[in-house]
């Protein structure tokens, strides 16, 4: 009678900065769900309210339970494509920009250079919209055959990574940034620093043992220059600020691919991958 399910996102682990080498048996650890709500047991969320909700496992299933603390209404101009793809990668960016770098998303604070790597990614293309929203000048990285896209999103210099510039992260108008929200894997620490500002960050959102070794060395030398690696702490009125960012046309998922449930499988082994641009989806 009803669609159990409106669409499903396929959230790969390594965003987090480990690359578990799953199968389908342990689908539970996929994280976001975008459902039907049939049973009433939320606050403030009406019967037959279509949701969005930050799940800790189990999303690819018939039915899940939803947490009202990370749970939010998802309104009819987000579809449930838009919605799947957004709070696992989204959440990292808007906490690494403002909890962890401290920029404003308002416009109000301070003119900032910042360098977005592996722009083109899930987390990347956030930070790339976010900053736009905070008049930041934004340089970012990407291969070249998503340089087109990254512009589109707001970037005012792309780098291809795979040319000297974009290995060497040098920004084509010669700025230091203020910011690097890291993305990617593999760049050492002296190719950050000798793009940095004096008290430059680098906000690391694929943090590995490496980047803590990094983080407790920096601390015990007072090091000016900061590297602070990502943790993501979700909450809910950050997702609703998302959700809102979406609706009003501010914010665009970009949806790499979509995948029916009977070939998940094939997703989850497109996102271990690690090329995708943009999120990928999995749906009945």
């Amino acid at each position: 009678m009803f669609d159990t399910l409106d669409s499903l996102l396929l959230q790969a682990i390594q965003h987090s900065g480990h690359r578990f080498f799953f199968t389908l048996l342990f689908i539970s650890l996929f994280y976001v769900l975008s459902s039907i709500i049939y049973v009433l047991v939320l606050a403030n969320i009406l019967l037959f309210d279509y949701i969005l909700q930050l799940q800790n496992g189990g999303a690819l299933a018939e039915y899940a339970v939803a947490n009202e603390g990370s749970t939010v209404s998802r309104p009819p101009e987000v579809s449930a494509r838009e919605a799947a793809a957004l709070p696992i990668a989204g959440l990292a960016a808007h906490q690494s920009l403002t909890q962890l770098a401290g920029i404003k998303l308002d416009g109000t604070g301070p003119e900032v250079n910042v360098l977005v790597t592996a722009a083109s990614g899930g987390v990347g293309q956030y930070a790339v919209q976010l900053l736009k929203l905070a008049n930041a000048h934004i340089t970012a990285t990407c291969g070249a055959r998503n340089i087109d896209l990254v512009r589109s999103l707001g970037a005012d210099e792309v780098l291809d990574y795979k040319t000297p510039d974009g290995v060497a992260l040098k920004s084509p108008s010669g700025r230091k940034y203020d910011v690097i929200i890291h993305c990617a894997h593999n760049i050492p620490w002296s190719t950050f620093e000798a793009n940095l500002t004096s008290k430059g960050k680098v906000v690391d959102t694929t943090p590995g043992f490496g980047t803590l070794m990094s983080v407790a060395f920096k601390k015990i030398t007072f090091a000016k220059r900061q590297l602070i690696p990502l943790f993501t702490s979700p909450k809910k009125e950050n997702l609703e600020f998302l959700v809102k960012l979406v609706k009003e046309g501010k914010l665009k998922p970009v949806i790499d691919s979509v995948h029916p449930l009977s070939k998940a499988e094939e997703a989850w082994a497109k996102s271990i991958d690690g090329h995708a641009t943009g999120k990928i989806l999995v749906e009945p």
